[in-house]
């Protein structure tokens, strides 16, 4: 019976190591973080945001604390970067499709190794868990916006990375939940009701919303193509995985997703969590929409050049990111302890190549050196490894690769 005890405990073992198979040893270089703010910024690159003069507030910040000047997001588009910041995969998805929510009998792309694309068109995403195998990320980006030459570039055009068949469906919040740490996903324009099969809300109405029960009837009458799509799901990442969806942990699940009146709250009170991941939404984040006027229109032309850009789109992500700084350094939170504050852009503007996926990264703390600014090269899986390292988690998914820098010099000593 000893014996038989032995081998079932080295199965259970061998089991547990299969099951995480991709969270690798604690990364190094950075110091003990107690807060990290994480605000994520919309489509553009780094040359369309550096010195230009409807982003003075951007520019200032990314002089007076530290700038890296060689960030690659990995690949396109918006909700296949998010996962990448906070998951450090993929997890099988090169769209920006909405969940196939709480569908607990759909096969996840992990598990069929088969990407979940815009074009070839794909249909909506399995809830995110379990292990398998995610989508390689190539050079060239012809699942997008494009199919045909040039392409669009993922990286610099030059590095790839190849499909890791041994991916586990885990983001940032489950090792902080597992280390007894906290986390929110901080989301404006959320509906009051929450996140859940929310794919798009303008904060009062969205895709759930039946627009027959609104009377008197209009003429025309209206529907969800009148919706101003300010929330979108894609860029509220933790919603996509099945654990926060199914929500059997009440520390990681809908109640952690919570709208901009909660953020200014918990800032004002200093309770704030461990990680804040905050997203403005899609006019304040300069991503634009075509039907919320002129303010927020869409960029005239994607072209990677500030010739192309709508100035009042980069004025009003300007102003939200000085309103977000502000606000985090007015905390009581701010001062104790090791924090920092990560403005970043998810990709670049969709321009064709040769303009690269380099973006604007800003990080700012409240210790050690600034003015920094790093040449290095750094992707979205260099700021997760370098974020799990401030907290001395394990490295997850692509941040154990070999080639994935810790940012040391940008977080300081």
């Amino acid at each position: 019976m000893k014996k038989k005890a032995v081998i079932v405990a080295l199965l259970a073992g061998a089991l547990t190591c299969a099951a995480f198979a991709q969270e690798g040893p604690v990364p190094k270089g950075v110091p003990h973080l107690d807060h990290v703010f994480i605000i994520m910024m919309e489509n553009h690159s780094y040359k369309q945001i550096l010195n230009n003069p409807n982003a003075p507030f951007t520019n200032s910040y990314a002089r007076s604390a530290n700038l890296a000047t060689q960030y690659y997001a990995v690949a396109h588009p918006s909700l296949t970067n998010y996962l990448e910041v906070v998951g450090g995969s993929n997890f099988g998805v090169l769209s920006d499709n909405n969940s196939d929510w709480h569908n607990a009998s759909c096969s996840t792309n992990l598990a069929t190794g088969i990407a979940d694309t815009d074009n070839p068109p794909s249909p909506a995403i399995c809830p995110i868990g379990g292990t398998g195998t995610d989508a390689a990320t190539t050079a060239m980006d012809f699942t997008n916006e494009t199919l045909g030459s040039p392409g669009e570039i993922n990286i610099d055009g030059k590095m790839s990375i190849a499909a890791n068949a041994n991916t586990v469906g885990r983001t940032i919040a489950d090792q902080l939940v597992d280390a007894g740490r906290t986390w929110k996903s901080y989301q404006e324009s959320l509906p009051v009701t929450g996140p859940d099969r929310v794919n798009n809300s303008d904060g009062f109405y969205s895709n759930l919303t039946d627009f027959s029960k609104i009377k008197p009837v209009l003429n025309p009458p209206l529907s969800s193509a009148d919706l101003v799509n300010l929330y979108a799901a894609k860029h509220n990442p933790f919603v996509y995985f099945a654990n926060v969806q199914a929500g059997t942990n009440p520390l990681n699940s809908y109640a952690n997703v919570v709208d901009f009146n909660a953020l200014s709250g918990d800032l004002r009170s200093g309770k704030v969590p461990n990680y804040s991941f905050i997203s403005p939404n899609q006019c304040n984040d300069q991503h634009g929409r075509g039907n919320a006027g002129a303010f927020c229109n869409f960029d005239p032309s994607d072209d990677g050049t500030q010739a192309g850009l709508n100035p009042a789109l980069i004025y009003l992500g300007d102003v939200t990111v000085q309103r977000l700084v502000t606000a985090i350094h007015n905390s009581p939170a701010w001062p104790h302890g090791h924090n920092a504050i990560v403005v970043l852009w998810d990709e670049n503007d969709y321009s064709l190549a040769p303009n690269k996926n380099r973006v604007m990264t800003i990080v700012d703390t409240n210790y050690g050196l600034h003015q920094v600014q790093s040449g290095q090269f750094y992707t979205h899986f260099s700021l997760l490894k370098s974020i799990e390292a401030g907290f001395g988690l394990p490295c997850l998914n692509h941040a154990c690769d070999e080639n994935v820098n810790v940012m040391s010099d940008l977080f300081g000593k």
